[in-house]
């Protein structure tokens, strides 16, 4: 029996024998984890009030579970919570150290148990995206059996990590990067707990320093929690005995520096105009510094690619159509590859379009158009124009006269398309749109069949 082998336990909740003998001195995040679903805090969309989730668990009639998600956003503590629920036997293994000999010794205890007591086994499996196909063939006849559940945690994608057979055995969760109220909410809990938390520790936490923790954290209660733990028990206590946590010391605890920026306040939409503003203006490090900053507080990337994309129809327009191309396609690939990744697409996208030629005819055009139809009466398409493909549309007189253009030199032909004597498109000289306005201006008179 190798040593790996040795140390799995062969009865008892894997999960509470390792919480409950957790010492004093084991990570905040880990004393601090929920003892119920009650406890749990975020996630309402898998444990909310009536939910499948809970009410599986609270039934005792839970099937297989894949949960995936970010770091620190509770998928070892959803497991945890379900552990002490469950009248079932808990079992944990981490993919990265388990072959298939311990898979089999814990199936074959799983049997054992279910024959003789009756009782299901919950097998806990942390990082099972590296499990391979082999080992993931392994749990399949077991699963069929209903004697083994299985609850696998992963940070990738299952639809891509895990094998088909498995995940159709298997309720997929998402796990959502916790919002910064539940950071706020899980660090107060921490600060104020004095049997697992920091509450003998006298700690008086500013507002401002728990908002900054939950701004940079990334959604996760993991990392911020580390960081609270470190600052407050390196942080001397003052006179009157309280040790203050303050924006500095989050900042030191957290190795990033505070910036001045709320993503719904002031700073959040300075920050965002001085970013557009700079791309208008054709200031490529402007832009790129405004993007840093909101990246650096947090913000969401695809709140920055959308203000590209914007920017690039606003204000670029047609003087370069590539540009809303490359905002657009920043904005996808941001999207799929997530961060700190995303910055250099984003980074790309921005510089493109602070560089291109500028013109914004297309948005004054629009906006024109909108005053009219707002401020005048509504227009009735000609009835050259209308649509005359249905039964009896040739009887109303729909489409009789209409010119194709196709059929006439340069492919255009003059004829009424709307009943205003209106412009509302004037291209300029920038860029492509010069081009625009030559083709334009050409094809005055230009009326006659195509040969």
């Amino acid at each position: 029996m190798n040593k790996r082998s040795r140390q799995l336990p062969t009865s008892g909740n894997l999960f509470a024998a390792s919480e409950d003998s957790a010492s004093k001195d084991a990570p905040l995040s880990v004393r601090m984890r929920p003892q119920s679903l009650e406890e749990y805090i975020g996630q309402e969309h898998i444990v909310g009030k009536g939910k499948l989730l809970p009410r599986a668990v609270e039934s005792d009639r839970l099937s297989s579970l894949v949960l995936y998600g970010p770091p620190g956003t509770g998928k070892t503590t959803l497991a945890y919570c379900i552990s002490r629920t469950t009248k079932a036997h808990v079992e944990r293994l981490n993919a990265v150290a388990a072959n298939v000999d311990d898979l089999r010794r814990v199936i074959a205890s799983s049997q054992n148990r279910h024959a003789t007591t009756g009782r299901k086994t919950i097998l806990f499996i942390d990082e099972i995206h590296r499990f391979n196909k082999a080992q993931q063939d392994v749990l399949m006849p077991d699963l069929e059996e209903g004697h083994l559940i299985l609850i696998g945690a992963t940070v990738f994608n299952p639809f891509f990590s895990l094998t088909g057979p498995l995940l159709s055995r298997s309720m997929v969760f998402e796990l959502k990067p916790l919002s910064p109220e539940e950071i706020i909410a899980i660090l107060k809990r921490a600060v104020e707990d004095k049997e697992r938390g920091l509450g003998q520790l006298n700690v008086r936490a500013d507002q401002e320093a728990l908002v900054f923790l939950a701004g940079v954290c990334d959604g996760d209660a993991r990392r911020a929690l580390n960081a609270l733990e470190i600052g407050c028990r390196t942080t001397p206590a003052g006179s009157n005995g309280t040790i203050h946590f303050t924006s500095r010391v989050a900042e030191e605890s957290i190795q990033k520096k505070q910036v001045v920026y709320d993503r719904d306040g002031d700073a959040h939409y300075d920050t965002a105009s001085a970013f557009i503003k700079s791309m208008r203006g054709s200031d490529p490090d402007a832009a790129l510094y405004w993007m840093a900053k909101m990246i650096y507080a947090g913000e969401d990337p695809r709140f920055i690619a959308r203000r590209i994309c914007i920017c690039a129809a606003e204000d670029v327009g047609n003087a370069d159509p590539q540009a809303l191309m490359i905002a657009s396609a920043a904005l996808q690939v941001s999207e799929f590859i997530g961060m700190p990744e995303a910055r250099i697409p984003l980074a790309q996208a921005s510089v493109y379009v602070a560089c291109a030629p500028k013109s914004n005819a297309a948005y004054l055009g629009i906006e024109k158009a909108l005053s009219d139809v707002k401020s005048k009466k509504a227009q009735e398409a000609p009835v050259h124009l209308k649509d005359a493909s249905y039964r009896g549309a040739k009887g109303l007189g729909h489409g009789k006269d209409y010119k194709y253009a196709h059929n006439f030199a340069g492919h255009y032909v003059e004829q009424e398309y709307m009943p205003l004597d209106a412009h509302y498109y004037e291209p300029t000289d920038q860029g492509e749109e010069r081009a625009i306005k030559e083709r334009m201006a050409s094809r005055n008179g230009n009326n006659s069949p195509q040969k």
